[in-house]
């Protein structure tokens, strides 16, 4: 699809392993658009892994690192960004997401959720003994703020990448031309 077609930021929201990253990085190609994950961007920046700012700096931290670095990447144009799946919890990170572009809340099942991640030690909300209630916990605080948010909302599990691209860039087109 010609990148000409869909204008404007791209900014995914969701719990993590609903596939953020995949679906940003195959929609950044698809669109020629510029592909950035907030939690990567995070690690280049600071040059360690997101699990070390936790375990030394802890949460608040994190978040503050986070705010930091959504809000300069909201004002660049042209790109497809990843957020973590806790940057929803920031009131400013959720007005900068919803003033530069459109929302795009990933929502994968649980069950898929735990397939994705259950080998993943790179996600220290989910090094506790039982994963399955702590996602549980995190979806029914973040899911109200991913939907608030959204402009899209798109089921990612049990989907194929590149079926779940088409119908993306469809719901994006419809709601490009609605605006227009």
């Amino acid at each position: 699809m010609p990148a000409m077609e869909l204008a404007g930021n791209f900014f995914l929201v969701g719990l993590m392993g609903s596939g953020k990253t995949t679906v940003g990085r195959t929609l950044a190609r698809h669109t020629g658009k510029t592909f950035y994950d907030s939690d990567h961007e995070i690690e280049r920046r600071t040059g360690v892994r997101i699990t070390t700012i936790f375990d030394i700096e802890g949460e608040p931290k994190f978040r503050e690192r986070e705010r930091d670095t959504i809000a300069e990447l909201c004002q660049q144009q042209g790109i497809v960004l990843a957020t973590g799946g806790g940057a929803i919890l920031a009131p400013e990170n959720r007005q900068a997401l919803r003033k530069h572009g459109t929302v795009i809340y990933l929502r994968a099942q649980i069950d898929d959720i735990l397939a994705r991640t259950q080998h993943d030690k790179s996600r220290p909300l989910l090094q506790t003994a039982d994963p399955r209630s702590k996602l549980e916990e995190l979806f029914a605080i973040r899911d109200p703020l991913y939907r608030e948010i959204a402009d899209i909302v798109i089921d990612t599990s049990h989907q194929n990448v590149n079926v779940l691209i088409h119908r993306l860039e469809q719901r994006l087109l419809t709601l490009q031309s609605k605006t227009r």
